[in-house]
């Protein structure tokens, strides 16, 4: 099996959209998906229990 699988749900007719479910030997989660991203001068900012609140 591949490390990273990706398994379509649904088209949206409309916009193209799709709906899957991407699959990782760490787990899966659904897309679209927001993914919150901290550049290396964002997480500098942070305190240690800022990143561990936000489960960095």
């Amino acid at each position: 099996m591949p490390a990273v699988t990706y398994e379509h749900i649904k088209t949206c007719k409309q916009s193209g959209a799709r709906l899957g479910i991407v699959h990782t030997p760490h787990g899966s989660f659904e897309t679209p998906m927001f993914m919150p991203v901290g550049t290396k001068a964002t997480v500098k900012t942070m305190s240690p229990e800022e990143l561990r609140n936000i489960e960095a």
